[in-house]
């Protein structure tokens, strides 16, 4: 006979009242007791949309759920062989690093489930023939509870737990959680990764923006090709980001570059016997995996790289140069989904730099019309009209008798004769290529305001004191360009900021007493947080050492003195 509707449930309250309840029944007390953790669990776990913290989040709270000491998420490779990244909670994170790089990561008991979708159950891991055992200063571990996640129908990773903290082993209780919770695992990691993906796209078309503004811009096309370096560093996560363009001599020339030292390798030619060289002005990108030990990367600039993108700069068919984007040696290899942004922020730079030319090439042809148009007026008018001049006056110095009056128009012939043989010199001159005249110190400094009005949203405000055309030097006006570079990029990724305002006082006096240039950026953004990152900071702290300046920072110009003020000055 069936129970009534609202027969009492166990545990207190009615089974009507409560299906959750009412589905439990006849399930073991220790399972449904772990019922409402698992809930709870399996909300924390998708409360996210960032990839790594989800990570971590999946991590503490399994080991939480199941009272494990450590808890750890290997990440399959995209080529399924080894693990790209191990996140872990319990463990520090030198003994983590060991861990992933151990040979275990690739062929023992953590590479077993790369290889196979059942879980792994283990009353004493260090028994298991698949154990290749502990790097130095790994803490002791015995039971082992090892799970796949799954995302979208294919491995994403393994969930893994160890050493129960009552010293006991994992049960079956412990496996059906964790399964539960890898299933919830995986939802949550698609959506991570949905995001995550749409937010790197985004990223990678602001990049293109910026690049293309800059390069049709009209400016120097030196600072243009560094603006595309910078871009592929910042983008694509790299230890540097470098140009290369057709070498006079043969070979591609590193002409621009974005990395920590860009001196040691600018100018420098990869000759075209170079396999690497060959692929690329074949139109083909290359990968790399570790360049250090590719026989075909130059040794010399390949020392201290890993992964390296190499792209071709095309467009429609024509190989304009190369983007190379390295990474250190203890980087991850770059996924496909870099791979193809990279190659389409390639080919939207080479795009852009090919849009760029025939703009250049038109401003060109449009002045070469007018000075054509400018040397016949001259010379079909101006010089006729003041050689017919000259010749009335010599008739009339003929005719004069008064010795004064001749003097004086003869004078005025000869002044007519000099101003023929300059006119006549005009129109040569005109007559030759236009010499390219280098951005003033003030038209860079709008430039860089200008580009970032791009991904910023609005555009920065600005104010200029003294003449900092002439008194600031060449050298120190590209330092200044990069510091400004430098700030802004600061302001658009790290403050939230809806005003900044950009100032460049070339009246400074330093406290030794030099004349100085100094450069000012604040924002009124959320500011720099104790214990936050300050690598950008630090950057134009040593640009400005090294010039025999300095930089600072402080209060914005937000409510209160809310957001950052930078300051660097340097000696003119």
């Amino acid at each position: 006979m069936s129970a009534a509707p609202d027969s009492p449930a166990p545990g207190g309250g009615t089974g009507a009242a409560d299906p959750v309840v009412r589905g439990l029944r006849g399930l073991p007390v220790e399972l449904t007791a772990r019922v409402p953790r698992l809930l709870e669990a399996m909300r924390s776990v998708g409360s996210g949309l960032e990839l790594h913290s989800t990570l971590n989040r999946i991590c503490e709270t399994a080991a939480e759920l199941t009272d494990a000491r450590y808890a750890a998420i290997g990440v399959v490779a995209e080529s399924g062989e080894a693990l790209a990244d191990f996140v872990h909670h319990g463990v520090d994170e030198a003994t983590a690093r060991r861990i992933g790089r151990m040979p275990d990561g690739h062929k023992g008991l953590l590479g077993a489930l790369i290889r196979t979708s059942d879980p792994v159950l283990l009353t004493n891991l260090t028994d298991d023939p698949r154990s290749c055992g502990f790097p130095a200063g790994h803490p002791p571990m015995h039971s082992f509870l090892g799970v796949p996640i799954r995302v979208q129908g294919e491995i994403f990773g393994n969930l893994y737990l160890a050493e129960k903290r009552d010293g006991g082993t994992f049960g079956d209780y412990d496996l059906d959680m964790l399964r539960v919770l890898a299933a919830e695992a995986g939802i949550a990691i698609g959506n991570a990764r949905l995001y995550e993906a749409a937010q790197q796209r985004e990223r990678w078309i602001d990049g293109s923006v910026a690049v293309t503004t800059a390069l049709l811009a009209g400016g120097d096309t030196e600072e243009a090709l560094q603006v595309v370096a910078e871009q592929a560093r910042r983008l694509s996560g790299s230890a540097a980001g470098i140009v290369l363009l057709p070498a006079e001599e043969g070979g591609l020339e590193i002409v621009a570059v974005a990395s920590e030292h860009p001196s040691r390798v600018l100018g420098v030619v990869v000759p075209p016997e170079s396999e690497l060289v060959a692929e690329v002005c074949d139109g083909r990108p290359v990968f790399v995996e570790d360049a250090a030990v590719d026989p075909r990367m130059p040794l010399d600039l390949a020392r201290a790289y890993g992964p390296v993108m190499m792209l071709p700069l095309q467009s429609d068919g024509r190989v304009l140069g190369a983007l190379v984007t390295p990474r250190t040696r203890e980087g991850r290899p770059f996924t496909e989904t870099e791979r193809t942004l990279a190659a389409q922020f390639a080919s939207q730079a080479a795009l852009a730099l090919m849009m760029a030319e025939t703009q250049r090439d038109r401003e060109r042809l449009a002045v070469y019309e007018d000075r054509d148009r400018i040397a016949r007026d001259l010379h079909d008018l101006v010089i006729q009209r003041l050689f017919a001049t000259g010749m009335m006056l010599e008739s009339a110095q003929r005719r004069s008798n008064v010795p004064e009056v001749r003097r004086g128009v003869g004078k005025a012939v000869d002044e007519l004769d000099v101003t023929i043989q300059e006119i006549r010199t005009a129109i040569f001159a005109l007559q030759q290529d236009p010499a390219e005249v280098p951005s003033g110190l003030r038209t860079r400094v709008l430039r860089e305001i200008n580009m970032a009005a791009v991904p910023l949203g609005f555009k920065p405000g600005h104010r200029f004191t003294g003449p900092i055309d002439t008194l600031v030097g060449e050298l120190t006006g590209k330092n200044l360009i990069a510091a400004l570079r430098e700030a802004l990029s600061n302001a658009f990724r790290h403050a939230g900021s809806s005003r900044i305002e950009v100032s460049v006082d070339a009246n400074v006096l330093l406290p030794d007493r030099r004349p100085g240039v100094r450069l000012t950026v604040a924002d009124d953004g959320v500011g720099i947080p104790d214990g936050g990152r300050r690598s950008g900071l630090k950057n134009l702290e040593r640009r400005a050492e090294s010039l025999g300046g300095a930089s600072w920072y402080g209060p914005g110009i937000g409510e209160g003195g809310g957001g950052t003020t930078v300051v660097w000055q340097v000696p003119h």
